[in-house]
């Protein structure tokens, strides 16, 4: 099996200077889709053929196997495709598929490889209550395929037939190769369009088959942004749907984001409004609240995740509690127990069993032991306009409200800091270190007044 991919189209309704087929659904481009698709097939080789923003799409997608093919000028799918043929073996089946056509299955697919067999042409085509746009399957009275017609070109006879063509097809290469190389532009639209090539195996005698997806929606196609958002609906409900299946409890399905892989254990609760981004691992138990949004972390068994928290390439221990409006940034490591509260930002820092950082805090490139208290305010002072250094805080610290740690510094086991200490040299262990000025109070001062007031 070979592919052929066709992603030159411009997309001119999307109304962007993003190449369509670079535009995302789902957190990922609409091209990258079709690709795993086509990749979960084993094809031996994939052929892209690009044309408006070419080189944009193959800096973000290339990878190895694949193969680039311009479309310039572009005359039409049938033209597409005849750009790719030179790269295809001619022993091949080749299976055409639509850069912009992003939910197509690799079930449904895998299915029309098989019907085409070595020597057949097999198309996938869908019946639908109202055809409006699409091109039409014609039938001789036997119920074989002869040839698709374009609305356009249509009589009104033939825009009655409900069956429709998706593009999506695959065929011999060698036949392939013969039938583009004969195909004429004589339609209202002055291309070469690639459907041609049913009336040409019709009339070669070649098997023409039919084979319909697992959902119709695999073969919807994204041209208006009205049309991108509607598809990624599609997409979530489907995700919804699986996590409900596995046992995962969605407040609301119709309210979640998943944009990469989301993982879940039993027991899980996932509120209104959350967006998973990357791989995310939720362990048993797990619960997340309302307007989170998570990427690339996994959070430990039994951990909750309070409302409008954001982690970011984050691991979690069991049992930790984050939030509401925490904020992890990626190398945060979290032991068990951990609590982080409203209004701390953690960075590059690795905390130990049952420490705790409830309010209003920043803690970053740091190493803080097991039952640590970081009191409200506190901020690791990690750099200095140059470079960034760490900060390490021993078992057992308690760090007063509203204290700075200019790092390097280290705070030994069982130090306390007292409330309003800036930390210029290490703290030893098991001694209160104090740093603020002396408190004074003014008998007689009077407070400035307005002149004249």
């Amino acid at each position: 099996m070979e592919v052929v991919i066709l992603a030159a189209g411009q997309g001119k309704r999307m109304r962007s200077v993003l190449p369509k087929v670079l535009q995302l659904l789902a957190g990922r481009p609409l091209l990258a889709h079709v690709l795993a698709s086509a990749r979960m097939l084993g094809a031996r080789r994939i052929c892209v053929v690009h044309g408006h923003g070419g080189e944009a799409v193959r800096s973000r997608l290339d990878a190895p196997g694949l193969v680039w093919v311009e479309q310039n000028p572009q005359l039409g799918t049938g033209h597409a495709v005849l750009q790719a043929v030179p790269h295809l073996s001619a022993d091949a089946r080749v299976l055409v598929l639509f850069g912009d056509v992003p939910l197509i299955g690799a079930s449904t697919l895998a299915r029309l490889r098989d019907a085409a067999g070595q020597d057949r042409l097999a198309l996938l085509t869908v019946e639908i209550d109202d055809p409006t746009g699409y091109g039409r399957i014609l039938r001789d009275g036997a119920g074989r395929v002869t040839r698709i017609v374009e609305e356009k070109d249509a009589t009104p006879g033939e825009c009655r037939v409900h069956e429709i063509n998706t593009g999506i097809l695959v065929a011999p290469a060698a036949r392939l190769r013969d039938w583009l190389q004969r195909i004429g532009n004589d339609n209202a639209q002055g291309e070469y369009y690639l459907t041609d090539i049913v009336g040409l195996a019709a009339s070669d005698g070649v098997e023409i088959v039919t084979v319909a997806p697992d959902d119709v929606s695999e073969t919807l196609g994204v041209n208006s942004k009205a049309q991108l958002a509607a598809l990624e609906r599609i997409f979530q409900a489907s995700v919804a749907r699986g996590l409900l299946d596995a046992g995962v409890t969605l407040v609301d399905p119709a309210r979640l984001d998943v944009r990469g892989e989301l993982v879940c254990g039993r027991d899980v609760r996932i509120d209104v409004n959350c967006v998973f981004e990357g791989r995310v691992e939720l362990g048993d138990g797990v619960i997340v609240g309302a307007n989170c949004v998570l990427r690339d972390v996994r959070i430990g068994s039994g951990t909750r995740v309070a409302p409008f928290s954001h982690l970011d390439g984050t691991v979690t221990g069991e049992a930790c509690v984050l939030g509401p409006f925490a904020r992890t940034r990626p190398g945060t490591v979290l032991a068990n127990g951990v609590h982080i509260g409203n209004f701390v930002e953690i960075k590059n820092s690795v905390i130990d069993d049952d420490s705790r950082a409830n309010h209003l805090s920043y803690i970053g490139d740091a190493d803080i032991g097991v039952r640590v208290n970081i009191g409200a305010g506190t901020i690791t002072c990690n750099y200095d306009g140059a470079d960034k250094y760490r900060t390490e805080i021993g078992d057992d610290a308690f760090i007063g409200s509203d204290t700075q740690l200019v790092a390097p510094v280290r705070v030994g086991r069982g130090a306390t800091l007292g409330a309003g200490t800036t930390l210029t040299r290490d703290a030893p262990p098991d001694q209160l270190t104090v740093s603020r000025a002396r408190q004074q109070s003014h008998a007689g001062w009077v407070r400035p007044t307005k002149k004249g007031g």
